[in-house]
């Protein structure tokens, strides 16, 4: 039903400090994505283009100056254990103690 496709994490964002590594491998479930013609607009709305597929589209966004903002295309919790944590997940919930610490 799904596939597993490589995500290549543009250098300097949140998502590339948090896998540790320029690429990585990801469970989609759909062949959705972002149309290619929007791209654009959403950098300029706010949005970093953080990952991409092998072709170029987009896989990943963030917003860099929000505590934790990363939306993805695919989905981490399938590469997930209580062992080993997805590497966006575990930042996600290093983000959520960070702030909880702070009220």
């Amino acid at each position: 039903m799904g596939q597993a496709q490589r995500v290549t994490l543009a250098p300097g964002t949140r998502a590339a400090a948090l896998y540790g590594t320029p690429d990585t491998v990801e469970d989609f479930r759909c062949n959705y994505g972002v149309n290619p013609a929007y791209v654009a607009p959403l950098h300029d709305a706010g949005l970093t283009p953080s990952g991409f597929g092998a072709e170029g589209e987009l896989r990943i966004v963030e917003l860099t100056d929000h505590p934790f903002f990363l939306a993805t295309l695919f989905l981490p919790q399938m590469r997930s254990t209580s062992s080993q944590p997805h590497p966006l997940l575990a930042g996600f919930a290093h983000a959520v103690k960070l702030a909880s610490s702070k009220l």
